[in-house]
């Protein structure tokens, strides 16, 4: 019985020959071409390279008229090499000229052959050229034999990676590879960055494409998918994972996968055929990441992520490592590139050299995007399709205001955004020279100005931005930055560090809120269905109080002689307030018994973020010193909306007049009883969500730095009272004809030219 797969592994070989050889690109070209036609026993084989322009240009053939190398051309889904290169998908013909797609290319000579077979030359799903076999007698070629050309091709598309054809591509042209692309998302941090990607899980590189050992690369793949499925049972038996859930359907679409024998069986064909194990997941995992792209069902392409995590998985098995790291080479320009990350994984990479961040998924409040914001890096969201498109190094724009990524963006278009840097440098030096100017409207009303902190890296800002002190901070990213439990000590030099840096300003702690999506490496709860709604903040530091008397007792170390502001987050019942502050009082207690300075002020309030406490404001505002809105989360809990849910975060308004009525009710009762209130959130960083809280009778917000400037400059020109005037009448109004009150603000504040 004939080996079928000596054929490809000698063509292999060869190849592995010829690449190591010295020669020219084209030359080379030249020779592979030559070798595949005749280890297939092909009249014809010819190589086709994607453009920028969307052209498939002929780069090499045995078999054409030679004279057409760089003169042929065709358009992407023109002919059928056109329609391989926009499918992804090879075509296997034995009478190619009666097939629909067929285009006769009459520099080519190509009329007196029938059978074609063209298989798409990938890298990470995307088609980069088309490899063909012709010859002038009808026949189907076997499916080994497509195989065998399909693994050729992962060669080819090495070169065309590497950067090596570029020597032989025409003066003025440019390859698909490097073709700029503009991706439309959503914006969700203000600011533009100029620089080059740096993917956050960067691909895993195969290198080794061509094996020396079948038997020892089978057995290779056969040890690492042991190890893989080994790890998912194990993932799926802890007694931490719910039976039931999401997540759980997750973790079985993995195994599914990973005992899926037809997606071994083709990675084991791939070896028999002369790959590597590594190359040979590569291989399979590009060929499905091409058909499951071309997918219009939204689940079965959600289900193209799990694979690629798993094959991912597979290819760090084998070459041992653990996990995604960050990328080498980090560049002093770096705009992070991700499907999808958490806030403490941001804050690991070099902060002064980040320039911007780009996300396939995540919302406006999702917690990476709010760090990032206070960290005043331009973000974009749902930038579909990104990472596949990005590679490390490339050249990219993110445009936080638009919402648009521009990879490898053309020279006009750089010049274009280097000017626009320079305009907002200089908006923002406007906005520098409002810092010593108060916050007082028009007709003297003054709006306390605060910012949004959470690392010492931040302090600064406080004078740069002109904020009036800090209205938020949060204590818990202390604690996702850190690979221990920070001790007692740690946590009073740090907020003594805090308080030192802000001056005479003053400063808003806020209690640990972990758990829920604010997961610490050291502290794990059990997995639930809901975290959001679940076992985080204050209901987790009250059932572990020596996590929060150990807080108390460094912050009011921290705070001797000074004023310490206190508040607690996620409170759900005003009985939770009491049982926190008699733990507060028990280490005021403790700490006076040992004779050691205490604040010389003490202020104590609470986190409004959950709707239960609208029912219950009167009794809230008479037992705390102050309260502070927590708009992201209200909005979130009042509209049943998860922050992190894209497809349904911008479905609701809070510019609408639900929840500013329920805004509007908090500043009632905070009047009944004489109880500051002050609004910690998103919306207050935008002139326009500033304008409406400014209206509703808010007179102290905090936002992220860079939002201070934009927001005291609409305050100058704002008139409060004629604002809040308009504002009540307006949310009284009612039914379908009413006009939408994001719409009205926008034209009040035309109107009376106040700058948003």
């Amino acid at each position: 019985m004939r080996d079928l797969s000596a054929g490809p592994r000698v063509l292999l070989r060869r190849l592995r020959e010829l690449m190591a050889e010295p020669l020219g690109p084209q030359e080379r070209l030249n020779q592979i071409v030559r070798q595949i036609a005749q280890n297939m026993v092909a009249e014809v084989c010819s190589f086709y390279v994607l453009r920028a322009d969307g052209v498939l240009e002929l780069y090499a053939t045995e078999g054409l008229n030679p004279d057409a190398v760089h003169l042929a051309q065709l358009k992407m889904g023109q002919g059928l090499v056109g329609t391989i290169a926009a499918s992804a998908r090879p075509l296997n013909l034995s009478d190619a000229q009666s097939h629909p797609a067929f285009a006769y290319l009459p520099e080519t000579g190509e009329e007196v052959y029938h059978s074609f077979m063209g298989v798409p030359i990938l890298r990470a799903g995307r088609s980069l050229g088309v490899l063909v076999v012709q010859n002038k007698a009808r026949r189907n070629y076997r499916d080994d034999e497509v195989e065998a050309l399909e693994t050729t091709a992962m060669v080819l598309a090495e070169m065309v990676a590497t950067g090596e054809l570029k020597k032989i591509t025409r003066p003025g042209m440019e390859l698909d590879l490097s073709r700029p692309i503009s991706i439309d998302g959503d914006a969700y941090g203000d600011g533009i960055g100029l620089g080059y990607v740096v993917l956050h899980e960067p691909r895993v590189v195969v290198t080794n494409l061509l094996n020396d050992d079948m038997d020892l690369e089978l057995k290779r793949l056969d040890e690492a998918l042991g190890s893989l499925r080994i790890s998912i049972d194990d993932m799926l038996s802890r007694r931490d994972v719910s039976m039931e859930g999401e997540h759980r359907e997750v973790l079985e679409a993995y195994r599914m996968f990973a005992h899926d024998r037809g997606w071994v069986r083709k990675m084991e064909e791939a070896i028999r055929n002369g790959l590597t194990a590594e190359a040979a997941v590569e291989k399979v995992q590009s060929d499905t990441r091409a058909r499951m792209m071309h997918l219009s069902d939204p689940y079965l392409r959600e289900r193209l992520h799990d694979f690629d995590d798993l094959a991912n998985r597979l290819l760090r098995q084998l070459i041992g490592r653990s996990g995604p790291s960050t990328a080498e080479g980090f560049p002093d320009a770096a705009i992070i590139v991700a499907r999808g990350m958490g806030a403490a994984e941001l804050l690991d990479y070099t902060r002064s050299k980040i320039r911007g961040l780009v996300l396939e998924d995540g919302a406006i409040t999702s917690h990476v995007v709010i760090v990032a914001r206070a960290m005043g890096i331009p973000v974009v969201g749902q930038a579909t399709g990104v990472v596949s498109l990005a590679e490390n190094g490339d050249a990219i724009i993110v445009d936080g205001e638009d919402g648009k990524v521009h990879l490898r963006p053309m020279p006009d278009l750089e010049k274009a955004y280097a000017e626009k840097v320079r305009f907002r440098a200089k908006r923002q030096e406007r906005f520098r020279e409002l810092r010593a100017v108060e916050p007082v409207t028009k007709d003297g009303t003054r709006v306390d100005l605060m910012m949004n902190a959470g690392l010492l890296v931040d302090l600064p800002q406080i004078e740069d931005s002109g904020a009036g002190g800090i209205g938020l901070f949060r204590t818990e990213l202390q604690f996702m930055i850190s690979s221990t439990m920070p001790k007692a000590d740690d946590q009073e030099r740090f907020y003594t560090n805090v308080l030192r840096q802000s001056g005479d300003k003053p400063v808003t702690f806020r209690t640990l809120d972990i758990g829920g999506d604010k997961v610490v490496p050291y502290f794990r709860g059990a997995e639930e269905e809901n975290p959001a709604l679940g076992w985080r903040a204050i209901r987790l530091s009250l059932d572990r109080p020596g996590l929060l008397r150990t807080q108390f007792r460094a912050l009011l170390r921290a705070a001797a002689g000074r004023e310490l502001r206190l508040m607690i987050p996620m409170v759900t019942e005003v009985r939770e307030i009491r049982e926190a502050r008699e733990l507060l009082n028990r280490e005021v207690r403790h700490l006076s018994r040992f004779g050691h300075d205490l604040p010389r002020k003490l202020r104590f309030g609470a986190m409004l973020e959950v709707p239960s406490l609208l029912w219950q404001l009167d009794e809230l505002m008479a037992t705390v010193d102050f309260v502070s809105v927590g708009s992201n989360d209200l909005f979130q809990f009042t509209f049943a909306v998860d922050r992190g849910n894209a497809r349904v975060a911008d479905r609701f308004d809070n510019l609408g007049r639900p929840f500013l009525r329920v805004l509007r009710q908090i500043v009632e009762a905070s009047n009944r009883h004489d109880t500051p209130v002050t609004l910690c959130g998103e919306m207050a960083a935008k002139p326009l969500g500033a304008m409406a809280l400014i209206g509703l009778g808010f007179r102290s917000i905090s936002m992220s730095p860079a939002g201070i400037g934009p927001v005291k400059s609409m305050l100058l020109a704002l008139d409060a009272g004629q604002l809040r005037t308009e504002m009540a009448k307006a949310l009284e109004e009612s039914g379908p004809d009413t006009r939408p009150m994001r719409e009205l603000l926008t034209e009040f504040a035309e109107n009376n030219a106040i700058p948003l």
